[in-house]
C-alpha cells in the first residue's frame, strides 16, 4: 500500500503536467482562431492521424481509379497508367505542399476562400473570397456527386454479376433504380455526418485503414489468382493507341488517359476544412495535406501495378458485350476467379471491398463538403447563411450537412435526362477544386510574395517556387482536360468541361458584380466585441 501511495504521489505532478501542457495546446489553438477572428464552436477532437484520416478516405485510390480505369484503359492502357500516375502525383504534392504552407498560416475551416481574402489584403479580398469559395464548394458537391454516384453504378454492376452478368441474363438496372441507390447512399452518409465529431474520427481511421489493406490485398490477390498474367513488357511499355474517340497522336492519347490519375488525387482540402475541429491546427493540417497525398501516391502506383498484371484483352475488357457490361475493372476481377475457380465469385466479394472504400470515401467528403458550407454561411457568402452556420448540441454544423447531402443529390438527377450533362457536372470536380486549390496559391507568390507570414510549416525560400510550379500545373490541366475527348466533335461528344467551368466564373463573377459587391465584405469575426 505503501508502495502504490508512494507511486501515486510521484505521478500526480506529472499527470497535472501533462493536463497544463493538454490545456495550453487547447488555448492556443483556440487563441489563433480568435486572432483569425472566429470563436472556437466546433469540438476540436481530431488528432493528426484522424485529420489524414478523413482526407485520405476522400482521395480513396480504390474510388478513383475504379471510377476512371476505363479512361486509363481507353487512352493509352498500361503505359499511361503506369507513368501517369507518378507524373501526375507528384505535381499534385506540389499543389499540395504550396496549401499546406498557406493552411498552416490560416488554420480555419473556411480553408481556401479565407485565404484568398488574408492573401489579397483589404482592395481584393472580398472579390478573390467570393470567386475561391464558390470554386470551392460546388467543386466540393461535384465530387460528392461523382463518387456516390459512382458507388450506385458500382452497386448497379455487382447485382448484374451476381444474377448472371451480362451473358447470363443477369439484372441490369434502370437508370432510375441507380439514382435511387445514389438517393440512399446520400442519406446514409447525411445520417452518419450527424453523429458527433468522436464518431466520425472513429469511421475516418475506420476508413483509412480500410483503403490501405483493400489496395494492398487486392493488388496482390488479383494478379496471383488470375490464371493469365501480362507479361512485364505489356505492363510497363504497352501503349494503347485502339480507341473509338478518333484519336490517333500518342501525346494527345497519353494527356487524355492522365485524368484518371489527375481525378483520384483531388479532395485533399478537406484537412483544411477541418482544421477547427483538429488539434495542433497549424502543424497538424498541412500534416494531413502532404501524408494523405503522398501515401495515395505510393499505394495508388502499387494498386495499379498489381491490377494491371492481371489486365490481357483490353478491348474485351472495355467491350459492353462482357459480363460487367463494361465495367473494365469489374471485368477483370470477375474474370481472374472465374478462370481459376470456374465462377466469379471472389471477383464480385472483390468489387464489395471497393464498394465499401467508396462508400467511405463519399461520407468523407460530405464532412468535408459541410464544413466548407459552414464556413461559408458563417461569413454571409450564401443564400439563407444564418441557417446553414448553426451547430447543433454536438458542435455539428447539421443543416450545412444536410443541405450539402441534398445539392449532391440534385446535381445527380442531371443524369437521368443525358449523361453527357452529368459528366458536365462531374468535370467541376476536378477542374472547378484545382482552380479552386490555385487560386490562393497564386495570390500567394503575387500580390502576397512579401506580405506573408508562414505559420509552422512553410517551406522557406522554396515557397515561390514551389507556388509557381504549383499553379503552373493546375493551369496546364485545366487546358488539357478541356480539349476534345472524341472526333468528329458533335453534341454527344463534346467535352462540356469547359463549358461548366466557364458557366461557374460567369454565374460567380455576375453574382459579385450585380449584388455581392456590395454586401460581402469577405470573412467577418463572430466573436462578440
Amino acid at each position: 500500500m505503501g508502495m502504490e501511495s508512494g507511486d501515486a504521489g510521484e505521478g500526480a505532478p506529472y499527470l497535472l503536467l501533462l493536463e497544463d501542457q493538454i490545456r495550453d495546446n487547447a488555448d492556443s489553438d483556440d487563441s489563433r482562431l480568435r486572432q483569425l477572428g472566429y470563436k472556437q464552436e466546433l469540438s476540436r477532437r481530431l488528432s493528426a492521424i484522424s485529420n489524414f484520416s478523413v482526407t485520405f478516405s476522400i482521395i480513396s485510390i480504390l474510388a478513383g481509379i475504379t471510377t476512371l480505369f476505363n479512361t486509363g484503359l481507353e487512352f493509352g492502357g498500361p503505359a499511361t497508367m503506369i507513368y501517369g500516375w507518378p507524373i501526375a502525383g507528384g505535381f499534385t504534392l506540389v499543389v499540395g505542399l504550396a496549401m499546406a504552407e498557406i493552411c498552416s498560416a490560416y488554420p480555419t475551416s473556411g480553408g481556401l476562400y479565407f485565404w484568398s481574402a488574408k492573401l489579397c489584403g483589404d482592395q481584393w479580398g472580398p472579390f478573390a473570397s467570393w470567386i475561391t469559395g464558390w470554386f470551392n464548394i460546388v467543386g466540393q458537391w461535384a465530387v460528392t456527386t461523382s463518387i456516390d454516384f459512382s458507388l450506385a453504378q458500382l452497386l448497379q454492376v455487382i447485382i448484374l454479376l451476381s444474377t448472371g452478368g451480362n451473358n447470363g441474363g443477369g439484372y441490369l438496372a434502370s437508370k432510375y433504380v441507380v439514382i435511387g441507390f445514389h438517393g440512399g447512399i446520400l442519406l446514409i452518409h447525411a445520417i452518419i455526418n450527424s453523429l458527433s465529431i468522436t464518431w466520425l474520427s472513429f469511421f475516418g481511421q475506420l476508413a483509412a485503414i480500410w483503403n490501405v489493406l483493400g489496395v494492398f490485398v487486392l493488388m496482390i490477390l488479383i494478379p496471383t489468382v488470375a490464371t493469365e498474367r501480362a507479361s512485364a513488357d505489356f505492363v510497363f511499355s504497352h501503349f494503347n493507341t485502339e480507341n473509338d474517340a478518333g484519336i490517333h497522336s500518342k501525346l494527345y492519347i497519353f494527356v487524355l488517359g492522365l485524368l484518371m490519375s489527375q481525378y483520384t488525387l483531388t479532395g485533399y482540402d478537406a484537412s483544411a476544412h477541418m482544421t477547427e475541429e483538429t488539434k495542433h491546427a497549424d502543424k497538424n493540417g498541412p500534416k494531413g495535406i502532404i501524408s494523405a497525398i503522398g501515401v495515395s501516391i505510393i499505394a495508388g502506383w502499387g494498386y495499379l501495378l498489381g491490377i494491371t498484371f492481371a489486365v490481357n484483352n483490353i478491348p474485351y475488357l472495355l467491350s459492353t458485350d462482357n459480363d460487367a457490361g463494361g465495367y473494365a475493372i469489374a471485368e477483370v476481377f470477375y474474370l481472374a476467379f472465374k478462370s481459376r475457380y470456374g465462377n466469379g465469385v471472389g471477383g464480385i466479394i472483390c468489387l464489395g471491398v471497393v464498394a465499401v472504400a467508396i462508400f467511405f470515401c463519399g461520407m468523407s467528403s460530405v464532412t468535408s463538403n459541410s464544413r466548407m458550407a459552414y464556413a461559408f454561411s458563417r461569413d454571409g457568402a450564401m443564400p439563407l447563411s444564418s441557417l446553414w452556420h448553426k451547430v447543433n448540441k454536438q458542435e455539428v454544423p447539421l443543416n450545412a450537412v444536410w443541405l450539402s447531402a441534398f445539392i449532391s443529390f440534385c446535381m445527380a438527377l442531371t443524369s437521368l435526362g443525358s449523361l453527357v450533362a452529368f459528366q458536365a457536372m462531374v468535370s467541376i470536380a476536378t477542374i472547378g477544386l484545382y482552380i479552386a486549390y490555385a487560386l490562393p496559391i497564386f495570390f500567394r507568390v503575387t500580390l502576397a510574395r512579401k506580405s506573408f507570414v508562414p505559420g509552422p510549416f512553410n517551406l522557406g525560400r522554396y515557397g515561390i517556387l514551389v507556388g509557381w510550379v504549383a499553379v503552373l500545373w493546375v493551369a496546364t490541366i485545366t487546358v488539357l482536360f478541356s480539349l476534345p475527348v472524341a472526333y468528329p466533335i458533335a453534341k454527344d461528344t463534346l467535352n462540356y468541361t469547359p463549358v461548366a467551368v466557364g458557366g461557374l466564373f460567369i454565374l460567380s463573377v455576375s453574382s459579385w458584380i450585380l449584388s455581392a459587391r456590395h454586401w460581402f465584405k469577405g470573412p467577418i469575426t463572430n466573436i462578440d466585441t
